[in-house]
């Protein structure tokens, strides 16, 4: 018998809620875990508090965090994702003579995993490793907006956003998700902009980000952008079903 039942109940609840896939009550987590209510209830304030878990009060449900998500796709995104996607991402770099990038989402930033430069492209900030803040960025802008809007606030909320309101951020992840990819002009890098769309695992939540970015002043028309922004979509849908099998 385990002599750390906390521990083994706490990786009983984030099993149940990956296998399960949506969020559920905590009457529920007791009934599947046979687990008192006391336990249940301080088990999930602590994996709350930490981000493993996220409560959702108009549904009275808990469903996985940012940060186990973000536990969960580590691998996924780190290496069968770089591997298939890097290729498909210079592409669409070159389309533009910009840089190319894949991120993935950690809390309330963003962290880049590949980075290709096309012949021209000017150095930037955005190297492998690199952390920025999700709300600043074009690859986080995509991956917030297909997350849940609980989660997309809390991490809106735990970063530093100046004088950015939830109100004006919520508006801006709404465009995104009407026009299908997220835009940043100069608000990483001056003179640079960005176009982003999110990989969606399984589960449909946004699994990584790929981006290309380009000076301002490059000429780059309508018709263009939106070659630039079709090619990022398929390349997202084919490393989806590649990976995650949607």
């Amino acid at each position: 018998m385990t002599q750390v039942p906390a521990a083994r109940n706490t990786l009983r609840i984030l099993t149940l809620l990956t296998t399960v896939g949506v969020p559920i009550s905590a009457a529920r987590i007791r009934a599947e875990l046979d687990l008192p209510r006391s336990t249940t209830y301080h088990l999930l304030a602590e994996m709350e508090t930490a981000g493993y878990v996220v409560r959702l009060p108009e549904e009275q449900t808990f469903g996985l965090g940012l940060a186990a998500y973000a536990m969960a796709n580590a691998y996924t995104t780190q290496q069968p994702l770089v591997r298939l996607g890097s290729k498909l991402v210079d592409t669409a770099a070159e389309l533009v003579q910009g840089s190319g990038h894949i991120a993935r989402m950690s809390g309330s930033e963003i962290v880049y995993l590949y980075e290709h430069r096309s012949p021209g492209a000017v150095s930037l900030v955005t190297d492998i490793g690199v952390r920025l803040q999700a709300h600043r960025t074009a690859s986080g802008k995509a991956m917030l907006a297909a997350l849940p809007e609980v989660e997309a606030r809390a991490a809106f909320a735990t970063a530093e956003t100046g004088t950015r309101t939830w109100r004006d951020f919520r508006a801006e992840l709404a465009r995104v998700r009407e026009q299908g990819f997220a835009e940043e002009i100069e608000e990483v890098s001056r003179g640079q902009r960005s176009l982003a769309v999110p990989v969606l695992d399984h589960l449909s939540r946004p699994a990584a980000a790929l981006t290309v970015t380009y000076p301002v002043s490059r000429d780059v028309d309508e018709t263009t952008k939106a070659e630039l922004a079709a090619h990022l979509a398929r390349t997202a849908r084919h490393l989806s079903g590649r990976i995650y099998g949607r």
